[in-house]
């Protein structure tokens, strides 16, 4: 296969997009999940242009039709590691397999690591816990602002989040006290990300504001973003795909504030990047509606996506790739708030026609994706099986 069959892929990570339990989902609490058939059952999202390019082909969804010449290539991908969460999703896409799921805490941390972790930091803390971030700072934000001790709250997550009130603690400070926890964390303690959440407002009335920013591990050398800084492949990205890269191997990258911002923010990187891979993540999926149980407002975000489709298509030549998956599920009509062990959905797609109606089938791994990304710019990475010649 001949290096570059195309000049630039873009690929988008419908955050949480899963599409049905898969066989161990049991085993995490997850039997019965179905993120995307889930909403379009209770909400009726109208999805024509996901529907165009075959995700109604990849199985069956009450709601969404199959059609009879998908536009695009169609199939699913199975995650290989242990977990499903942003790290181990994101991780996976670029070649990382994880022989182990990374530490959960759902009790909290442990007292000798609080204890050092206040020591270092100069203040006391609140929490400790697992919780929702809007809930908790609902019931921790007053006295947050009287103490001013920071609040740790963890997730079903590998993740140690900081929340704390810009007026109360700069974001500089709480990127510092991120910073700490971050170097402290480690060994069996090694979560997959620190989180700064700032919020600002009055009790009752507190919000959480864009400057929120992730401190990830660092993820193993030789990924598909190394890769492609060894063949000097541009790769730019949107949201927090930077992060949890550590911003290896990225050039351009800005943040989002939201769906929206993130969809405006993919057009104008496009028109920068002529040649090399545009990388977008779409949070609000997960971060607003999965995780808060919002079925409406998962309705909402997808049907504010597909109307982007056509929008993102017209904008890519021919000698371009639009790969549309997700990292994990999050179903928000069960009775859990956290993420949930689903399939997702790929979905393939070029103005030249030739991925049209190609079925992928059941990936094991979204490491395929990596690989076919990796194979189209003349490189390869560890794990994965590349769909490049099926959809050439």
């Amino acid at each position: 296969m001949a290096a570059e069959a195309y000049g630039r892929v873009v690929l988008i990570v419908l955050d949480s997009v899963g599409i049905g339990e898969m066989p161990d989902a049991a085993l995490y609490g997850d039997a019965g999940s179905d993120t995307l058939g889930h909403v379009l059952l209770r909400a009726r999202p109208a999805l024509p242009n996901l529907a165009r390019l075959g995700m109604g082909n990849i199985r069956h969804f009450e709601g969404l039709e199959a059609v009879e010449h998908p536009e695009g290539a169609f199939g699913r991908c199975a995650l290989a590691s242990p977990g499903k969460d942003t790290t181990t999703g994101h991780w996976e896409m670029a070649g990382i397999h994880l022989a182990k799921a990374l530490p959960l805490f759902p009790n909290g941390f442990p007292p000798e690591f609080m204890n050092e972790f206040e020591r270092r930091i100069g203040r006391r803390t609140l929490g400790n816990c697992a919780a929702s971030g809007t809930e908790i700072i609902v019931r921790l934000g007053e006295e947050h602002l009287k103490t001013g001790s920071p609040i740790i709250y963890t997730s079903a997550d590998s993740v140690f989040q900081v929340a704390a009130h810009e007026d109360e603690i700069p974001v500089w400070e709480l990127y510092r006290i991120c910073e700490t926890a971050r170097e402290m964390l480690r060994g069996p303690l090694e979560v997959g990300r620190v989180i700064a959440r700032p919020f600002t407002g009055e009790p009752g009335h507190f919000t959480r504001t864009p400057n929120r920013r992730d401190f990830a591990t660092p993820p193993p050398r030789g990924m598909l973003l190394d890769r492609l800084a060894e063949r000097d492949v541009p790769v730019a990205s949107v949201g927090k795909i930077f992060d949890v890269f550590l911003g290896r191997g990225i050039g351009e990258h800005v943040k989002s504030k939201d769906n929206a911002d993130g969809m405006a923010k993919t057009m104008e990187l496009i028109e920068q990047t002529p040649r090399g891979l545009v990388w977008t993540n779409l949070v609000d999926f997960d971060q607003l509606y999965g995780h808060r149980n919002d079925v409406a407002g998962y309705a909402r975000a997808l049907e504010a996506v597909d109307e982007w489709l056509p929008v993102l298509q017209g904008r890519l030549g021919v000698g371009d790739l639009l790969i549309v998956t997700s990292d994990h599920g999050c179903d928000p009509t069960t009775p859990s708030t956290d993420h949930s062990r689903e399939y997702v959905p790929l979905l393939v797609w070029s103005a030249n026609g030739r991925p049209a109606g190609v079925r992928l089938g059941l990936r094991k791994t979204l490491s395929d994706i990596g690989q076919t990304v990796a194979e189209n710019f003349g490189t390869g990475i560890e794990h994965g099986e590349s769909f490049l010649k099926e959809i050439l």
